[in-house]
């Protein structure tokens, strides 16, 4: 199949067989893509499933006809939840936009001690429609669920995934690729049944919910976390690690600690076939 662009939808924008596409969808599609009548793209609805749909004209705009399924793999073997300390600025622009790149299920934006950045709505929203962006970007069967800021406490007290491990600076800690290696290999998850982008705003990882092979990693802020909250969370059942010998900027490190994983599981994946369900 040639190379097609590819769009998020939401399900409920679909009906025997057509996409409902909104204003923007119908801009992005026809005035940026130059997309025109019976030209082909790949609808995905963030939730596993992926459409090869074809553009029609109608006298009120456009609209999309699905004319098959798509059998898509491209997500780790592994359901990986990113509990993020915001970064000054805009940098979670970034980590949102590359973390989706990298693969990661569930981002969750932490409020800590040293965190100066007091999110609003609007930012969450903004999070949302970056990781839906790239998600079509890096071809992915699922958009991440971004969910609201909570504060570090609450993260990782609700935490049920099963490995946990806080990203430390400084310390002589074991290596986040050491702890990955003695890990058992993981059953592939189910893609369906993710929340959507807009859905309500849910706990963000709730107690004795535990996946059959989960992940949670814990990234600082610039200044990293306090002695409080690293002895917090080892309470909560997390492993301090070390990302390396370098002192890395709080926007670097998810991307070091997400590359870590999708190495180790990925190396899984090809060596035993291991492949998501779509």
């Amino acid at each position: 199949m040639p190379q097609l662009q590819r769009l998020a939808v939401n399900a409920d924008q679909i009906c025997n067989n057509s996409i409902n596409l909104t204003p923007e969808q119908q801009h992005y599609l026809h005035r940026v893509l130059r997309l025109n009548q019976g030209d082909k793209f790949i609808a995905m609805d963030g939730r596993g499933h992926w459409w090869l749909a074809v553009l029609e004209a109608q006298e009120t705009g456009f609209i999309a006809s699905i004319t098959e399924e798509i059998a898509a793999n491209g997500e780790l073997p592994v359901t990986v939840t990113l509990m993020a300390a915001l970064p000054k600025g805009n940098g979670f622009d970034e980590v949102v936009r590359q973390a989706t790149e990298l693969g990661v299920a569930r981002i969750v934006p932490v409020t800590s001690d040293r965190t100066l950045l007091k999110p609003s709505g609007q930012k969450v929203d903004r999070w949302r429609r970056i990781a839906a962006e790239a998600a079509e970007q890096s071809e992915r069967q699922i958009v991440p669920t971004i969910f609201e800021p909570v504060s570090f406490d609450l993260a990782v007290k609700d935490c049920g995934q099963k490995h946990r491990f806080i990203c430390l600076a400084r310390g002589d800690n074991r290596h986040l690729w050491d702890c990955l290696s003695g890990l058992e290999p993981p059953q592939p998850p189910l893609l369906r049944g993710e929340p959507e982008v807009d859905d309500p705003p849910q706990p963000p990882l709730r107690r004795g919910e535990q996946e059959s092979e989960s992940i949670a990693i814990a990234v600082g802020p610039e200044g990293g976390w306090t002695d409080g909250e690293v002895q917090r969370a080892i309470e909560c059942g997390f492993e301090p690690v070390s990302l390396g010998s370098r002192i890395l900027r709080a926007v670097t490190a998810p991307m070091v600690a997400l590359s870590l994983v999708g190495a180790a599981f990925e190396k899984w994946q090809s060596s035993t076939n291991i492949s998501p369900k779509c």
